[in-house]
């Protein structure tokens, strides 16, 4: 009996706690959202607009979620009843963006359980969606938020040449379904050799095992693509007589999830990123999607030095990174690293990826290490701020601190591009994220 009475009070004790961390969390959620409407003011700081200039000693105010304005100290009203926050000697910056990451398909690399980065049973997967496999907790995201990144693109990895449909994340949120802005916002077009069914032996070579594999199993489906787009425009119209002459209604075609996915694309309402790297394959696939009037962005085309007149002739953006790569036998050893600046020179848009889930919190870097290279500052700042969120359709909200834009915000002490900058705080949509991740907790834990 005394067993008994145990085992009850045991259970009245646990369900008491659960009680009361459910009441907390209540709590706690409601004065996050009062704390939200509560206008929140950066006093002091150097703001770093990205495209109305630098502001030192300014004022930014964040309410409800959205820049409510942004001045000098002497300018800018502060709103009654505000927090303030003391910025002075901070940089304060719109949150950064990476072009292409793995963020949320992949958790550990070696451990195959907890990667989720590409379909590997067909080389066409474009029905994929990377917004269906992408898990919000996972332990990286806070990593790339401690060095200021706030958005990124999440992409299937490159093995396949349409491996699925990227997802525009926002790196805070109770649940996917809030940090996923964008869902299907591009599908990348992989024609780098990489993709091509050649290993384990000529006898065990599986279709395409060769770049005209590839060209020609990727023309065959875009014309597939077409041929269905006619048959259900076809059916359609059909239909609509049919209404209007009271005939019997036409048999419907058979849905295709991996044409219908193509549509939008073949319509040119949604961007195809297309990687290539060296100048044949460059322009093997620009000839593809221009075959198909297919709009598209230029993506890991660390090896076409040789071209670059040629890129900046197509005015597509280009998507560079990551420029630590090595270069070729035939290259000069700053052929990768001066990329950017090259680019710039020609008049080509480009915006920084790290293409990792481990390394987006280096991006910021990355743009600091094309600097000395040639790529003036102001536009590297602009390559992981302004102009993906251009590039991505998203200019309107985010890459730049501006009113009435959303206030993702980085208050720094130091350079955003400086290696040694360090990171104080991170606004997301006005709320101030905690600074911690798996490594801070492991520090602190250690250090006692």
């Amino acid at each position: 009996m005394k067993n008994q009475f145990s085992v009850l009070g045991s259970q009245f004790s646990a369900r008491c706690r659960f009680l009361a961390s459910l009441a907390m969390t209540i709590l706690i959620g409601t004065l996050t959202i009062a704390a939200q409407d509560q206008p929140v003011v950066l006093k002091g700081g150097k703001l770093l607009t990205i495209t109305h200039g630098v502001i030192e000693n300014g004022v930014l105010v964040m309410q409800g979620g959205k820049i409510a304005a942004v001045g000098s100290a002497s300018s800018a009203p502060i709103p009654s009843g505000a927090l303030v926050i003391d910025a002075t000697g901070m940089t304060i910056y719109p949150g950064l963006i990476d072009s292409e990451t793995q963020l949320g398909l992949t958790e550990i690399s070696a451990e195959a359980m907890t990667n989720d980065l590409v379909e590997m049973s067909d080389e066409i997967m474009p029905h994929m969606h990377t917004a269906e496999a992408f898990h919000a907790e996972s332990a990286l995201i806070p990593v790339a938020r401690m060095n200021g990144i706030t958005n990124a693109v999440v992409a299937p990895e490159s093995s396949d040449t349409l491996p699925g449909q990227d997802s525009f994340i926002q790196l805070a949120g109770a649940s996917a379904t809030e940090m996923l802005l964008i869902r299907d916002n591009a599908m990348p077009l992989n024609f780098t050799g990489d993709e091509r069914r050649n290993k384990g032996g000529f006898e065990k070579r599986k279709f395409p095992s060769t770049r005209m594999g590839l060209a020609a199993q990727l023309r065959q489906t875009f014309l597939d693509a077409q041929d269905y787009q006619s048959k259900w425009a076809e059916y359609e119209r059909k239909k609509a007589d049919a209404v209007r002459g009271k005939k019997s209604e036409p048999a419907s075609p058979k849905h295709d999830l991996k044409l219908e996915a193509l549509l939008p694309y073949l319509e040119g309402k949604k961007t195809i990123v297309l990687a290539a790297e060296g100048p044949s394959d460059l322009e093997t696939v620009v000839s593809l999607a221009n075959e198909f009037k297919l709009k598209y962005v230029l993506n890991h085309i660390s090896h076409s030095q040789a071209v670059l007149d040629y890129v900046a002739s197509l005015k597509a953006p280009v998507i560079v990174g990551p420029i630590y790569e090595a270069p070729k036998e035939d290259e000069r050893y700053d052929t990768v690293f001066k990329l950017p600046a090259e680019l710039y020179k020609r008049g080509v848009k480009i915006a920084f990826a790290s293409y990792s889930a481990h390394n987006v919190r280096n991006l910021p870097d990355q743009a600091g290490y094309a600097t000395a290279f040639g790529l003036p500052y102001d536009e590297a700042l602009k390559a992981i701020t302004i102009n993906p969120a251009e590039i991505w359709g998203v200019a309107d909200k985010l890459g730049s601190l501006e009113v009435g834009k959303t206030a993702n915000v980085v208050v720094a002490q130091g350079d955003p591009l400086d290696v040694k900058t360090d990171v104080k705080r991170v606004f997301i949509e006005g709320r101030d994220v905690p600074m911690t991740d798996r490594q801070t907790r492991l520090r602190d834990e250690y250090s006692k």
